[in-house]
């Protein structure tokens, strides 16, 4: 439950809100537009063995702080996350399924892991809540992974037998489908992440290729530099064929993708806004022209100068990995994801990493205040999906990259509501600002 301190420190936080006047006025949202949190398997479940990423975290070296293990233990507790999403007053729930537990071995299906998302899928509709299903959030099987990850020919046809797998067994309760995260990750992680990480990652997927006994290993979210474009190739091959697959069993879900995205902003003369946008998004973008919506994920805003990427202005607001928090970011990266692609939009992230929620609980009011607006100019929005639901493993920054709505205790698994879920609950239940 949300307790007594929580409610008083969000009454401060909205008070202090509406004083710096980031919200100057009521304004409702549609009716049906869709409230969430989001998670991914990986990050909230624990103990998930069979997964290229559990692998990489335990090999030597590794570039990874320290490893997922039992993570917020959300395999066991996946009903306590789906009361917790309802009490907060939000009224759809994204996860994703695994697929190393799903397909552990190439060709053995579990059963009993299928009925294990099944049974999520079927928790969310008791309560009310509509399923929003990643069917691939960057994990894949350990086997998939060894015989060169999304770099093989056939990566996109074995995804594809994946996604008709678990739609015929799950696809009837869903109320939206993605079918990969974030795919464009290793094109934007290919200019934004330092040489050294380039070199030590190399070397991590060189070990954990010794470790399988094969002469490549390719992760879903880790890939050598020189893989990108092969990759990039079999992902839109994978998300054309996994949308195909899913479409076959039920040709009325709603299916998308959803795509990581910058607020890309250009300054001065000569600026590589335009190019980066094209190397960063345009393969993607061309991609899901045909598709029921586009998932739009985005954290902060980028300023591009004549000679790339420029700095945060001075004074800025900076998450904990020094990126920009800039509330109007969201609307202007969804205004130009449907002006490229004229499909409709559903938010299925946006949120902030940082140690003090403050950021975050002014961050929320202000961002969808303008996500309005970009809506009153016609911009097709569905809903909006918070991550995360909880603070979780944040890949090779561990458990020290603190996005969540509620914190978790890293023994006992408690989950502590923040006072930014007060803000963005209010919000929920009232629809509107």
């Amino acid at each position: 439950m949300i307790d007594r301190r929580t409610l008083i420190a969000t009454a401060g936080a909205l008070a202090a809100t509406s004083a710096a006047g980031a919200v100057p006025m009521r304004r409702s949202f549609p009716k049906g537009f869709l409230w969430g949190a989001a998670t991914a398997g990986h990050q909230v479940e624990g103990n998930n063995v069979n997964a290229d990423v559990w692998l990489l975290e335990n090999v030597k070296p590794t570039i990874f702080s320290e490893p997922s293990g039992d993570a917020d233990n959300s395999f066991e507790l996946w009903q306590t996350d789906l009361d917790l999403v309802k009490r907060l007053g939000l009224d759809s729930y994204r996860f994703s399924l695994e697929w190393p537990r799903i397909e552990p071995e190439q060709g053995l299906w579990s059963i009993a892991m299928l009925d294990h998302y099944k049974r999520i899928v079927e928790g969310c509709r008791a309560r009310g809540l509509t399923p929003i299903v990643t069917f691939n959030h960057y994990t894949t099987p350990r086997w998939f992974a060894a015989r060169g990850g999304w770099v093989a020919a056939d990566s996109a046809m074995l995804f594809a037998r994946f996604c008709d797998r678990a739609a015929r067994h799950l696809a009837s309760g869903i109320g939206y489908a993605t079918t990969l995260n974030e795919p464009n990750i290793m094109r934007i992680l290919n200019y934004v992440l330092p040489p050294q990480f380039v070199a030590g990652q190399r070397a991590m997927l060189a070990a954990a290729a010794r470790a399988c006994v094969t002469t490549a290993f390719s992760a879903g979210n880790a890939v050598n530099p020189e893989d990108i474009d092969a990759v990039t190739h079999n992902l839109v091959a994978g998300h054309k064929a996994g949308r195909e697959a899913i479409k076959s069993v039920r040709p009325d879900l709603p299916v998308g993708v959803s795509l990581s995205m910058f607020d890309d902003q250009p300054i001065g003369p000569g600026s590589k806004r335009d190019a980066m946008r094209r190397e960063l998004y345009g393969i993607w973008l061309d991609a899901v022209k045909g598709d029921d919506f586009l998932g739009v994920q985005n954290y902060e805003r980028v300023l591009w100068g004549a000679d790339g990427r420029l700095p945060p202005p001075k004074g800025a607001t900076l998450n904990a990995m020094g990126g920009e928090v800039y509330a109007p970011s969201l609307a202007n990266a969804v205004r130009y994801a449907h002006a490229a692609t004229g499909v409709p939009i559903l938010v299925t992230e946006h949120g902030v990493g940082t140690d003090d929620d403050r950021i975050r609980a002014a961050l929320i009011p202000a961002a969808l205040a303008e996500l309005r607006k970009a809506m009153d100019d016609g911009i097709p929005v569905k809903g909006y999906v918070h991550w995360s639901l909880i603070d979780n493993f944040e890949w090779i920054s561990g458990f020290k990259g603190k996005l969540g709505l509620c914190s978790v205790d890293r023994t006992s698994f408690k989950r502590t509501p923040k006072p930014s879920a007060g803000i963005y609950g209010a919000i929920a239940r009232g629809n509107s600002l």
